[in-house]
C-alpha cells in the first residue's frame, strides 16, 4: 500500500518585478514563435534571501512573471502587466529528504507535491510557478513548473541560474552577467518555411477547428510507477569507451573517428539497457533526442536567446542489432 507523505503549506506570496521605468530592453509583451536549510535557520536566513533576490531576478525575466494569451485577431503572445507577480509557495514536507533526494528507487508520486501547480485555463495561462519545501532538520527543495510554450529547458536553468547568481550577491546587485542576461530578441528566427504558420493551424485543428486552449495536459502517474537514479561515474564511462574501441578495433571498422562522448555513451548504454529490460519486439527501434538549435543554425544565435529553440532528431536501430553482443557499438553509430 502506497503511503503518501503530507505536505503543509507554510506562505504563499505574490512576487512582482522590481519596477524600473529606465528599462527599455526588457519587453513587456513577447510573441511566440515556433520553437517555441532547515526549521527556523532556514526562514530566518535562506528564505529571505530566496524571496529578496527573486524580484530583481524577475525584473530581467519579465515574459515569466506575464500571461500567456491568445486572442482571435492574433497568434498567441505572453502579455506582462504592471502588478502581474509570480506564485511563490513556501511549505514544509514530513517526507524523508535523503530518500528523494538520493538514488534510491523512489514512488513517482512523492515527488508531485513538491511541483507548484500551474495557473492555466483555455483562455489564459500563467508561465511561471516557484515552490520552497522545507524538510525540518535537513534541508529544502526548489519547485519549479514552466508552460512549455514559452521556454525551453535551457531557458529555463538560466532563469534559476541567474536567481542563485543574485541570491548569493545578497539580491543588492541589479545586473547578472551577460551570460546569464535574456536576449528577447524575436528578429533572430528566421522562418523561410512558413513553419509557425503551418504548426498555428495544426494547433487550431487539433480537438476541433478554432482550438485555441492554453490548458495544460493533466497527466496521471501509475502509483506503482517508481523514479531512481543511474550513477555512471568517469571510470564507468572510460570502460565503455574503451569497450567500444575494442570493438571497432576488431572490426576494422573505419568509424573509429566517432566522437565518443560522456553523452554519447550514456544514451548508447541507456537505450541498450532499455531494450533489454522493457522486452521491445519492435523491429526498427527509435531514440527521439532533443537538441539546443541555438548554436546550429546559421547564423548562430544568442546562447541567451529567451524561449524556444529546439530541434529534434532520431537515432534509428534494429532491435536484434542492440541486443546482440554490439550492441552498445550499434547505439553509439545511431
Amino acid at each position: 500500500m502506497a503511503t503518501h507523505n503530507s505536505l503543509k503549506i507554510v506562505e504563499v506570496y505574490r512576487v512582482v518585478p522590481l519596477p524600473n521605468s529606465q528599462d527599455t530592453t526588457t519587453p513587456k509583451s513577447l510573441p511566440l514563435t515556433f520553437f517555441d536549510v532547515p526549521g527556523l535557520a532556514f526562514l530566518d536566513s535562506i528564505l529571505p534571501k530566496l524571496k529578496h533576490s527573486l524580484s530583481p531576478t524577475l525584473q530581467h525575466f519579465l515574459p515569466l512573471v506575464g500571461t500567456l494569451i491568445w486572442s482571435s485577431e492574433s497568434k498567441p503572445i505572453i502579455n506582462y502587466k504592471e502588478g502581474d507577480a509570480v506564485s511563490f509557495t513556501v511549505a514544509e514536507s514530513n517526507a524523508n529528504f535523503y530518500n528523494l533526494s538520493g538514488n534510491k528507487f523512489v514512488q513517482a508520486v512523492e515527488y508531485h507535491p513538491l511541483v507548484p501547480d500551474l495557473a492555466t485555463s483555455h483562455e489564459r495561462a500563467k508561465v511561471l510557478a516557484l515552490q520552497v519545501t522545507m524538510f525540518p532538520n535537513y534541508g529544502f527543495c526548489i519547485g519549479i513548473t514552466a508552460h512549455h510554450a514559452v521556454l525551453d529547458g535551457k531557458s529555463s536553468t538560466m532563469f534559476m541560474k541567474s536567481w542563485a547568481h543574485l541570491c548569493i550577491l545578497g539580491g543588492n546587485a541589479l545586473s547578472l552577467v551577460p551570460e546569464l542576461t535574456p536576449s528577447f530578441d524575436r528578429m533572430v528566427i528566421k522562418d523561410p518555411a512558413g513553419l509557425e504558420a503551418n504548426f498555428l493551424n495544426q494547433w487550431l485543428n487539433l480537438d476541433g477547428p478554432h482550438n485555441k486552449s492554453l490548458k495544460v495536459w493533466e497527466l496521471t502517474t501509475p502509483l506503482d510507477l517508481v523514479r531512481g537514479t543511474f550513477e555512471l561515474t568517469c571510470t564507468k564511462l572510460e570502460k565503455l569507451r574503451q569497450l567500444i574501441k575494442s570493438i571497432l578495433e576488431e572490426n576494422n571498422n573505419q568509424e573509429q573517428a566517432l566522437r565518443l562522448s560522456r553523452l554519447t555513451l550514456t544514451c548508447a548504454y541507456t537505450l541498450v539497457c532499455l531494450v533489454k529490460a522493457e522486452g521491445l519486439r519492435d523491429t526498427n527501434l527509435h531514440l527521439f533526442i532533443n537538441a539546443d538549435a541555438r548554436p546550429r543554425l546559421e547564423p548562430p544565435m544568442p546562447a541567451s536567446y529567451f524561449g524556444n529553440c529546439l530541434t529534434g532528431h532520431l537515432a534509428v536501430a534494429e532491435r536484434n542489432d542492440l541486443l546482440g553482443e554490439k550492441g552498445l557499438a550499434v547505439a553509439i553509430k545511431a
